[in-house]
């Protein structure tokens, strides 16, 4: 039993769990609405074997990140360590092996042609910069959270530019395809932010082990005012974007779907910056970064409103 729940961490099983939900709803929610009555044959067999890759893919990096972080990780968060406790070191490479082969062989299944050998070849590039970002990136100045926020958004992305001509992914004369590119920007954005934002905030609170370790990232070059304020950049964004979606949707009268992003997320944005701008300990900047995940959860959720 330990072994399993430690697997579990070791792979961020609810982080996964995000990532399939982002997927699923798009999906169901959006895709196929947009699309009734048009679907290509063997649309969801294709979309689910890419659901699927794209969270091995994923658990793969979590692990390799892991094995490369076991020094750092002793001084951060020493009650969370798996490798070198729970899992020996060759088991995570082993399991970083196989999981993202098996993320590999799942893209190739979803191809619905092989015009869409670039999505095989796109998986492939993410498994290598999620081996890159574990061994330089991360402990570099802003690049690693930039590389991560990229990858989160690209997991919602990836459903877009698996379902379209990549000759017309961003114009063309097809009203649905546009309706389906804007969607996928709308929240790509939304999951690019909020997770700029976490990241940085997740290294003022991983500072002591990072530093300790030769890390440079933001908040230890410039200092935790800096890497508050730049948190507070994206997050603004975040609300301007937030903002204008919330006005368009109250010119359709959608009006369930506006009390739900102004009670679930646009007030949670605001209390976090509020707690954001009071937060000095490591613990306090531990919790912001769980509270931008049940806002990022919440932005998934609110797929739901556009299937009716």
């Amino acid at each position: 039993m330990q072994l399993l729940t430690g697997f579990l961490r070791l792979i961020r099983f609810p982080n996964l769990v995000f990532i399939a939900l982002a997927q699923g709803l798009f999906q169901l929610a959006i895709y196929e609405p947009i699309y009734a009555g048009q679907l290509p044959a063997n649309d969801r067999i294709h979309f689910w074997w890419l659901l699927l890759a794209s969270v091995l893919i994923a658990a793969g990096g979590y692990v390799i990140n892991d094995y490369f972080d076991v020094n750092i990780d002793e001084v951060n968060k020493p009650e969370a360590l798996v490798v070198d406790r729970i899992i020996g070191r060759r088991w995570a490479m082993a399991w970083h092996f196989m999981l993202s082969s098996a993320g590999l062989i799942c893209t190739a299944l979803a191809l619905s042609s092989v015009r869409q050998g670039y999505l095989l070849l796109i998986n492939l590039g993410c498994i290598v910069l999620l081996w890159l970002y574990s061994t330089r990136f991360k402990k570099s100045f802003l690049i690693g959270n930039f590389l991560i926020a990229v990858l989160v958004a690209w997991s919602i992305l990836i459903v877009f530019v698996a379902k379209t001509d990549p000759r017309g992914w961003a114009h063309g004369a097809d009203p649905q395809q546009l309706r389906l590119y804007r969607f996928a920007l709308l929240y790509g954005a939304f999951a690019f932010l909020a997770t700029l934002a976490r990241e940085l905030i997740k290294d003022v609170e991983d500072m002591e082990g990072d530093r300790r370790y030769g890390c440079t990232t933001l908040p230890i070059v410039w200092g935790i005012g800096v890497a508050r304020f730049f948190a507070l950049v994206w997050v603004s964004l975040l609300l301007l974007l937030l903002l204008g979606v919330l006005l368009y949707l109250l010119q359709l009268n959608y009006w369930a779907a506006v009390a739900y992003g102004v009670l679930l997320i646009l007030l949670p944005m605001l209390d976090w910056i509020k707690r954001l701008r009071k937060a000095t300990t490591p613990a306090d900047f531990g919790k912001l970064s769980r509270y931008v995940k049940w806002i990022l959860l919440a932005g998934i959720l609110s797929m739901i409103f556009f299937y009716f």
